[in-house]
This record gives structure tokens, sequence and C-alpha cells, in this order.
């Protein structure tokens, strides 16, 4: 696996061994940040990389110029191949990683975009939907994320077995 673009662009990515993860594809990772690309929300933003694994998105938008990530992750393999790539990138200053479940972390959560890619069907949408504060979700999982309590859906596209959905709170625009 490899950084898809930004100064990190071509640089590797290890991902946890066996099948506790299904880390993000290089084809949805870069569909994924070419559309927040577009409507200008990386630069400088603050970012929440939840469920992260190897952290390959959050890494991606790092690269593509994010000024922080948080990432979230609770399986041991995952937290130990994600400090090893945070460490090989040199990204240490502009990250904080938890171990720790998401959803005793989210109503803590201070961030522009929440990139959240959880075991398939391992998440109520509904319960993040209304604990969340971000103005952006970008939601991965096995069907489409169905907007509810002032969350508008900006972008759903599926990719193989993979949803996408770009949510947006409160007009937060795209």
């Amino acid at each position: 696996m490899r950084v898809v673009s930004g100064h990190l662009g071509g640089r590797k990515i290890e991902a946890p061994a066996g099948n506790h993860t299904r880390p993000t594809t290089d084809r949805v990772r870069e569909a994924v940040f070419n559309s927040l690309g577009s409507m200008g929300v990386i630069k400088g933003a603050i970012v929440a990389d939840l469920y992260a694994g190897s952290g390959a998105m959050g890494i991606e938008a790092l690269s593509r110029g994010a000024a922080h990530c948080t990432f979230i992750e609770n399986d041991r393999a995952a937290l130990q191949v994600l400090n090893d790539n945070v460490a090989n990138l040199g990204l240490n200053p502009v990250t904080t990683i938890v171990q720790g479940s998401v959803e005793s972390h989210l109503q803590r959560l201070d961030a522009d975009i929440v990139l959240a890619d959880p075991p398939y069907d391992g998440v109520d949408w509904n319960s993040m939907l209304l604990e969340l504060s971000a103005p952006l979700l970008v939601a991965e999982g096995s069907r489409e994320v169905e907007p509810i309590g002032g969350w508008t859906t900006l972008k759903a596209r599926r990719y193989g077995r993979t949803w996408v959905t770009i949510l947006s709170q409160d007009g937060a625009s795209g």
C-alpha cells in the first residue's frame, strides 16, 4: 500500500497482518481525497481517522495538507503498525494516536473532517451521526449511510463492495 498523492505521495504504508482490519484500497482513497480536495476542505484541516487500522486514510489527509490527525484504533496489532507508519513517515509532530474504542471518544472529538472505516456492519451510524460535532464525515461501509438529524449527503458512491458516503452537518459546504 502507498500514499496516493501529496508531499508523501508514493511512500509505502504497511498494513496489519491477518484479517482483523480491511485497509482502504488506493483507488478508494484516491477517489475520496480527490472529492475532498475539490471541496477545498483538506488543507489546514483537523482530521480524525476512526477505526484507523494502518492509518492510511489519515496519512493521506496529512500528505495532502491537513494540519493534524487524531487516529483512534482499538486493535493492538493494528496500533503497532499505525505507530510504525506514522514514525517512518515523520508524522509524529502532527498526529495523536489513541488506543481505545471509537464510541468512548466520539463526544470529545474535535475535528473538521472525520474519516470512519469501521469493520463492516460493526457500527451504529445513527448513533455516530447524533454524537459527532464535526462538519464532515467520510463513512465507509457495506452500504450507503443514510443522513439523519441535520446531516446531508454530499456524495455517495460504491466501489466494489465498499460504499463511501460523504456527509455534511449543519450546512457545512462542499
